[in-house]
């Protein structure tokens, strides 16, 4: 197998790439690290999330070895997500974005008035 180059159009680490390049992903991905989560209690914690959206991103995210679907036998029956831990080293990643995101939001949004203002 040849090593992988992202650069390279056929390289399959694109895929990947394009998972952890997903907003919904990176966030439930964040809130999966803390533990596991029913469905219903990830769309309620990530706002502006639709349930079908969220189905389809776990989904990919549980294709990928990244998350653990467990469905439980009760009436009705319980589904629970939780990380794996190939996912929790990607999470421990993502984090960081995240936490880039956070603390210089300002900044980017200053950044963008000013561009958009000598526009």
């Amino acid at each position: 197998m040849p090593t992988p180059n992202a650069y390279a159009a056929d390289c399959p680490t694109r895929v990947v790439l394009d998972r952890i390049a997903d907003k919904w992903a990176v966030l439930l991905l964040g809130l999966l690290a803390d533990g596991p989560l029913r469905f219903n209690a990830l769309r309620r914690r990530v706002q502006g999330l639709s349930q079908k959206v969220l189905s389809q991103t776990l989904k990919g995210l549980e294709r990928d070895g990244l998350v653990r679907r467990t469905a439980f036998a009760t009436v009705p029956v319980t589904v629970e997500y939780a990380i794996t831990p190939l996912g929790a080293t990607l999470a421990e990643r993502l984090d960081l974005l995240r936490d880039w995101a956070e603390r210089h939001i300002a900044e980017v949004q200053a950044a963008q008035a000013r561009y958009d203002t000598a526009a």
